[in-house]
């Protein structure tokens, strides 16, 4: 896929932004409580966006977001410990992941399926990173050990992984239709 142009990688990125917004801010209450969205932001602003300042941006909103969500908005901060340092980096598989296939996407079933592959390997990778990292790092486990680790990453994983999914299958299915409707709309126009 070529590059978007300003105003189409402007747009792509606000609507990231609402949707993380919208998911990983908890303050709505659960008439709106959406599963969190962050993970498929993240490979979606990879795949689209591209650029280091973009994922720089994306992440200092969902820090802005725990942020006032914790301090402002009367959340929990048990998952605020020193393994929330590792978070860029399980971030940061996710939107490279996304970059890396970026140059391969176009509106082909072959190519989103693909990019649905890379997603489901750089979500499980992801999700390792946050967990182990939580896990290992956290301090919330007296005696961690990895037969209790790997249960937790078993219980938790498959949910994250389905969820980040289904929000990339939805922007990957929006992808291929407007794939498929715009250049017959710009043919007819140029007519």
């Amino acid at each position: 896929m070529k590059p978007l142009s300003r105003s189409t990688s402007l747009c792509i990125a606000a609507a990231l932004a609402v949707l993380m917004l919208a998911t990983r801010f908890k303050h709505f209450g659960d008439a709106l409580h959406l599963p969190d969205a962050s993970m498929a932001a993240f490979f979606l602003g990879g795949l689209y966006l591209r650029r280091h300042l973009a994922f720089a941006g994306c992440l200092a909103l969902a820090v802005l977001v725990d942020w006032v969500s914790v301090r402002h908005a009367g959340v929990s901060d048990f998952c605020i410990t020193p393994a929330y340092a590792l978070l860029p980096l399980a971030y940061a598989a996710l939107w490279y992941a996304g970059r890396l296939y970026a140059g391969r996407l176009d509106g082909s079933a072959a190519a989103l399926a693909g990019a649905f592959g890379v997603a489901l390997g750089a979500a499980a990778l992801s999700f390792a990173i946050s967990n182990g990292a939580f896990y290992w790092l956290g301090g919330r486990y007296a005696q961690p050990h990895l037969a209790e680790y790997l249960a937790r990453l078993w219980q938790w994983g498959p949910l994250f992984v389905r969820t980040t999914l289904g929000y990339v299958a939805a922007a990957l299915l929006l992808h291929g239709a407007l794939a498929r409707w715009l250049p017959p709309v710009a043919a007819r126009r140029a007519a």
